[in-house]
């Protein structure tokens, strides 16, 4: 069992939390896996949540992962070489496969330092809105480890092979002014208003009719590693499948006479 997502519905928007505040919302506990994958697939299942925001409670987002229970050696870091592996494999990649497979856009609402894993799983968001007391810093290198979450595949492409550079190899931490400037977040806000706004972008992201909405997110992660042809193949496809929906003539029409949509997800 883990004790650390809490869970929400805001209407069409669910709020998932880090709930551990008294460890920073450290992670993974071994049962965080199953934890992310349970919300996840849920979410993946219901037609009627078209957003979800990612935020922790207390003074951080995520401190990544527990130093005491690496210097240990326990829980996730037991035993031998291939018992560390297989952890890595049902454990660690579990969650950030889970956040990945997301067909809803997820926003990360960063309230507090986001390290190690806990910048990966931001990272991992959509559109990602930071407090101006969010940092953020891949320390890898610093504990004698490489990033065993897929950072190493992500991170250069959400700010560039350089700065991705920069940052693992120097393990400094950056600011949430500086994680603006560079396009790890999308904006920085003041700390007291950062739900209001991560909840308004959700908000305006979940009037959007639903199946559109998560084809829309599949072909903008899909085109990270297609050549342009492929993409228009895959784009004239969910594109004629998007003409056959209810919610398109009522988008249209709505347009039309200059009213508000009301899409049903048909």
């Amino acid at each position: 069992m883990s004790d650390l997502i809490s869970t929400e519905r805001r209407g069409a928007v669910l709020v998932m939390t880090l709930s551990r505040p008294e460890r920073l919302n450290a992670l993974p506990d071994l049962g965080d896996g199953d934890a992310f994958a349970a919300v996840c697939e849920a979410v993946n299942v219901d037609p009627s949540v078209r957003c979800v925001v990612l935020t922790g409670v207390g003074r951080a987002f995520s401190a990544g992962g527990d130093l005491k229970a690496m210097k240990d050696r326990r829980d996730l870091f037991e035993g031998s070489g291939a018992d560390i592996r297989e952890r890595y494999r049902r454990v660690v990649h579990r969650i950030v496969r889970s956040l990945f497979g997301l067909e809803v856009p997820l926003i990360a609402a960063v309230n507090g330092p986001a390290m190690g894993l806990g910048c990966d799983i931001a990272g991992l968001a959509d559109i990602r809105i930071a407090s101006d007391r969010a940092s953020f810093g891949v320390p890898f290198l610093k504990l004698g480890i490489i990033p065993g979450d897929g950072g190493s595949w992500l991170l250069p492409r959400n700010v560039g092979y350089a700065r991705a550079a920069e940052m693992l190899f120097t393990a400094r931490s950056i600011d949430a002014e500086t994680a603006e400037r560079w396009g790890l977040i999308n904006r920085v806000v003041a700390h007291d208003v950062l739900m209001d706004e991560a909840m308004a972008t959700a908000e305006q992201v979940a009037a959007h009719a639903p199946q559109a909405l998560r084809m829309a997110k599949s072909l903008l992660r899909q085109g990270r590693d297609m050549n342009f042809d492929q993409m228009l193949e895959m784009s004239a496809a969910m594109q004629a499948l998007a003409h056959l929906t209810d919610d398109h003539i009522e988008g249209v029409s709505a347009v039309l006479d200059k009213r508000p949509a009301d899409f049903t997800g048909r």
